[in-house]
């Protein structure tokens, strides 16, 4: 049995923070019940690189069942408000006030079925100056700050994942699995509100802790650590990147013998202490440079792994598609099976399994006679 099994997640959802949560939800058993609109959710259409299929919308709504309901019509309506009543979890991501205009509000939804968990996932949350504007990943990049702090001395840079959408769709999740947790004791449900904004805030804490209190602005570093040196991405003979990290004075000697072979950068009075090594970052680098420009990037990994020095290649997308560390899994979808990166935790040693992506609309009709008001119970 699956540590969800029984609980029924309704999920009015579209784009990415949404269906990321549900997904979760999913992966662990429950039974998620995605509502697309007749014309699909527009993630559906984002791509068609994976056989056809869109590769957000397979990464995101494995393990689902889809209906298409158009929720201007009352019979739909009716329909969504059966499914919802059964519900452990309701989630939605409309843009703001729509779930409310179509009678699915939190507040009312809870006064009906007090044992019901809602969830809502906005752009900016229900208060505040930007509580109605439509948000999407990169918007938020921009307004939460994490652009002002991505990128180089060039200019902001967009980080390359939906970060944010993530992060909201992270903390529905926990969110939720601590309401159920609470709801076992209490018997009652709870609304959660979740914000992209809210979301990247929380992890924005550290350079906001830093301005706010010690006027530090972190310089936008690219590839480089702004306060530690040598710690960055130095290119090789091959075209190819390494990334590495010095953290001590022993590591800092160790690098310079056993990895550039150049064992007087240890004790040069430039280069002896963290702090020098970054007031002299171009003298340094001028050093470094041409070591790693002589060698083959493998060849340079293989350096400094002996050497004891953390490093990191700087993967492209070919290196990541057969990178040896990867863990895979197979997903069905309508188009036939995918092998995706699997997600980050184990159990018990095993990858689990997944059910499959699917289709639009493809479990509408046996929904609608499920949750038809001849089949309510009483």
């Amino acid at each position: 049995m699956a540590d969800l099994d029984g609980v029924l997640v309704v999920a009015l959802e579209q784009a990415v923070a949404a269906p990321f949560a549900s997904g979760r939800l999913a992966d662990a058993g429950a039974r998620v019940i995605k509502i697309e609109r007749p014309e699909g959710d527009f993630a559906r259409e984002y791509d068609h690189l994976v056989h056809g299929e869109s590769a957000y919308f397979v990464w995101l709504n494995r393990g689902k069942e889809s209906i298409c309901l158009d929720l201007k019509q009352d019979e739909d309506r009716a329909i969504l408000m059966q499914m919802v009543s059964r519900a452990d979890v309701f989630v939605q991501n409309l843009a703001p006030g729509a779930v409310e205009r179509l009678g699915f509000g939190a507040e009312a939804l809870r006064q009906k079925f007090p044992r019901l968990i809602t969830c809502s996932i906005s752009g900016y949350g229900d208060e505040g100056p930007l509580k109605d504007l439509k948000a999407y990943d990169l918007l938020v990049q921009a307004e939460s700050g994490l652009s002002a702090i991505t990128g180089n001395e060039h200019g902001s840079a967009r980080v390359g994942v939906s970060v944010c959408d993530i992060a909201a769709g992270m903390t529905a999740v926990q969110s939720v699995l601590q309401a159920l947790y609470a709801r076992a004791s209490t018997g009652e449900g709870r609304h959660i509100a979740v914000s992209l904004y809210h979301a990247l805030s929380d992890w924005m804490n550290v350079p906001y802790l830093q301005f706010a209190y010690g006027g530090k602005v972190p310089p936008r570093s690219g590839l480089n650590h702004p306060t530690i040196a040598p710690y960055g991405s130095y290119v090789c003979a091959d075209g190819k990147s390494v990334l590495f990290s010095i953290q001590n004075e022993r590591e800092w000697l160790m690098l310079c013998r056993d990895a550039l072979g150049r064992p007087d950068l240890a004790i040069d009075p430039r280069f002896d202490s963290n702090s020098r090594r970054v007031s002299n970052r171009d003298a340094l680098n001028a050093e470094i440079v041409p070591i790693f420009a002589s060698r083959q990037r493998d060849e340079m990994a293989d350096l400094l792994r002996a050497a004891k020095i953390a490093y990191g290649r700087v993967s492209t997308l070919d290196d990541v598609a057969t990178h040896p560390q990867n863990r895979y899994m197979l997903v069905d979808t309508p188009t036939g099976p995918v092998r995706m990166l699997a997600p980050g935790a184990l159990v018990d040693g095993e990858i689990p399994s997944f059910r499959p992506v699917p289709g639009l609309g493809a479990d509408t009709e046996r929904l609608r006679l499920e949750f038809s008001a001849s089949s309510l119970p009483g």
